[in-house]
Protein backbone atom coordinates (compact mmCIF):
# COMPACT_ATOMS: atom_id res chain seq x y z
CA UNK A 1 0.00 0.00 0.00
CA UNK A 2 1.44 3.55 -0.70
CA UNK A 3 2.14 5.34 2.09
CA UNK A 4 -1.11 6.80 3.63
CA UNK A 5 0.41 10.49 4.61
CA UNK A 6 2.13 11.29 0.88
CA UNK A 7 -1.71 10.45 -0.23
CA UNK A 8 -3.25 12.53 1.85
CA UNK A 9 -0.58 15.25 1.08
CA UNK A 10 -1.03 14.88 -2.47
CA UNK A 11 -5.15 15.29 -1.86
CA UNK A 12 -4.99 18.04 0.08
CA UNK A 13 -2.75 20.09 -2.09
CA UNK A 14 -4.94 19.13 -5.04
CA UNK A 15 -8.12 20.82 -3.20
CA UNK A 16 -5.86 23.51 -1.98
CA UNK A 17 -4.80 24.11 -5.10
CA UNK A 18 -8.28 23.96 -6.47
CA UNK A 19 -9.51 26.32 -3.46
CA UNK A 20 -7.21 28.85 -4.31
CA UNK A 21 -8.05 29.21 -7.89
CA UNK A 22 -11.68 28.96 -8.01
CA UNK A 23 -13.13 31.01 -5.63
CA UNK A 24 -12.82 34.65 -7.24
CA UNK A 25 -16.65 35.74 -7.88
CA UNK A 26 -18.36 38.36 -8.66
CA UNK A 27 -15.30 40.54 -8.18
CA UNK A 28 -14.40 38.98 -5.21
CA UNK A 29 -11.82 37.22 -3.60
CA UNK A 30 -12.88 34.53 -1.65
CA UNK A 31 -10.34 32.43 0.76
CA UNK A 32 -10.76 29.10 1.89
CA UNK A 33 -11.70 29.87 4.86
CA UNK A 34 -14.58 31.95 3.51
CA UNK A 35 -16.03 29.33 1.30
CA UNK A 36 -16.42 26.89 4.39
CA UNK A 37 -17.79 29.48 5.96
CA UNK A 38 -20.43 30.53 2.91
CA UNK A 39 -20.76 26.99 3.17
CA UNK A 40 -21.91 26.33 6.35
CA UNK A 41 -24.11 29.05 7.10
CA UNK A 42 -25.83 28.06 4.04
CA UNK A 43 -26.70 24.70 5.08
CA UNK A 44 -28.26 25.91 8.43
CA UNK A 45 -31.49 27.88 9.13
CA UNK A 46 -30.12 30.75 10.89
CA UNK A 47 -26.96 29.54 12.81
CA UNK A 48 -25.34 30.97 15.70
CA UNK A 49 -21.65 32.11 15.18
CA UNK A 50 -21.02 29.44 18.12
CA UNK A 51 -22.52 26.58 16.42
CA UNK A 52 -20.14 27.79 12.43
CA UNK A 53 -17.27 28.37 14.58
CA UNK A 54 -17.86 24.96 16.15
CA UNK A 55 -18.63 23.31 12.75
CA UNK A 56 -15.16 24.85 11.25
CA UNK A 57 -13.22 24.19 14.83
CA UNK A 58 -12.21 27.67 14.94
CA UNK A 59 -11.95 29.84 17.51
CA UNK A 60 -15.01 32.32 17.78
CA UNK A 61 -12.67 35.42 17.43
CA UNK A 62 -10.82 34.85 14.59
CA UNK A 63 -14.00 33.25 13.21
CA UNK A 64 -15.63 36.62 14.24
CA UNK A 65 -12.98 38.28 12.00
CA UNK A 66 -13.82 35.93 8.89
CA UNK A 67 -17.42 36.73 9.50
CA UNK A 68 -17.03 40.67 9.64
CA UNK A 69 -14.84 40.21 6.46
CA UNK A 70 -17.89 38.45 5.14
CA UNK A 71 -20.47 41.25 6.42
CA UNK A 72 -18.44 44.04 4.31
CA UNK A 73 -18.49 42.28 1.35
CA UNK A 74 -22.32 42.28 1.66
CA UNK A 75 -22.06 38.37 1.77
CA UNK A 76 -23.64 38.19 4.78
CA UNK A 77 -25.28 39.55 7.34
CA UNK A 78 -24.92 38.81 11.23
CA UNK A 79 -28.13 39.32 13.71
CA UNK A 80 -28.39 39.81 17.08
CA UNK A 81 -30.81 36.77 18.03
CA UNK A 82 -34.34 37.83 19.88
CA UNK A 83 -34.15 35.73 23.25
CA UNK A 84 -30.84 36.07 23.57
CA UNK A 85 -28.93 39.82 22.13
CA UNK A 86 -25.62 38.25 23.35
CA UNK A 87 -25.97 35.20 20.52
CA UNK A 88 -25.72 36.41 16.73
CA UNK A 89 -27.12 34.35 14.13
CA UNK A 90 -25.91 34.12 10.34
CA UNK A 91 -27.68 34.16 7.15
CA UNK A 92 -26.50 34.69 3.48
CA UNK A 93 -27.27 37.44 1.75
CA UNK A 94 -28.88 37.18 -1.65
CA UNK A 95 -25.12 37.96 -3.36
CA UNK A 96 -23.61 35.70 -0.96
CA UNK A 97 -26.20 32.99 -1.57
CA UNK A 98 -25.15 33.58 -5.36
CA UNK A 99 -21.68 33.10 -4.78
CA UNK A 100 -22.28 30.17 -2.62
CA UNK A 101 -23.90 28.33 -5.24
CA UNK A 102 -21.22 29.16 -7.87
CA UNK A 103 -18.56 27.94 -5.63
CA UNK A 104 -21.16 24.74 -5.02
CA UNK A 105 -21.17 24.38 -8.72
CA UNK A 106 -17.75 25.20 -9.74
CA UNK A 107 -17.05 22.11 -6.49
CA UNK A 108 -19.85 19.99 -8.11
CA UNK A 109 -18.14 20.02 -11.72
CA UNK A 110 -15.30 19.47 -10.36
CA UNK A 111 -15.72 16.49 -8.51
CA UNK A 112 -18.04 15.11 -11.74
CA UNK A 113 -15.10 15.84 -13.73
CA UNK A 114 -12.74 13.64 -11.57
CA UNK A 115 -15.41 10.98 -11.04
CA UNK A 116 -16.03 10.70 -14.53
CA UNK A 117 -12.61 8.43 -15.11
CA UNK A 118 -14.63 6.04 -12.38
CA UNK A 119 -16.56 3.49 -12.72
CA UNK A 120 -20.09 3.78 -10.58
CA UNK A 121 -18.70 1.08 -8.32
CA UNK A 122 -15.34 2.79 -7.85
CA UNK A 123 -17.26 6.51 -7.10
CA UNK A 124 -19.32 4.58 -4.91
CA UNK A 125 -16.17 3.16 -3.09
CA UNK A 126 -14.38 6.39 -3.17
CA UNK A 127 -17.38 7.87 -1.27
CA UNK A 128 -17.71 5.19 1.14
CA UNK A 129 -14.33 5.10 1.91
CA UNK A 130 -13.59 9.01 2.58
CA UNK A 131 -17.51 8.65 5.00
CA UNK A 132 -15.44 6.08 6.79
CA UNK A 133 -12.27 7.50 7.16
CA UNK A 134 -14.81 11.08 8.50
CA UNK A 135 -16.14 8.50 11.12
CA UNK A 136 -12.54 7.20 12.26
CA UNK A 137 -11.72 11.04 12.47
CA UNK A 138 -14.34 11.96 14.32
CA UNK A 139 -14.16 9.48 16.53
CA UNK A 140 -9.56 10.14 17.23
CA UNK A 141 -8.60 11.60 20.12
CA UNK A 142 -5.51 12.95 18.48
CA UNK A 143 -7.09 14.94 16.13
CA UNK A 144 -10.27 16.28 14.70
CA UNK A 145 -12.12 18.24 17.42
CA UNK A 146 -14.49 19.80 18.05
CA UNK A 147 -15.90 19.79 14.48
CA UNK A 148 -19.34 17.99 14.30
CA UNK A 149 -19.28 16.06 10.71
Amino acid sequence: MENARELFQIMTRRFGLLNKFCCTECGCDISLVQSHILYEVNRQHHPSMQLIAGILGTDITTFSRQVQSLVKMNLMKKTPDPSDRRVYTLSLTERGACIAASIDKQMTDFLNDVFSTMSEEERDMVLRSIALMNEAMAKSDKCCRPLSH
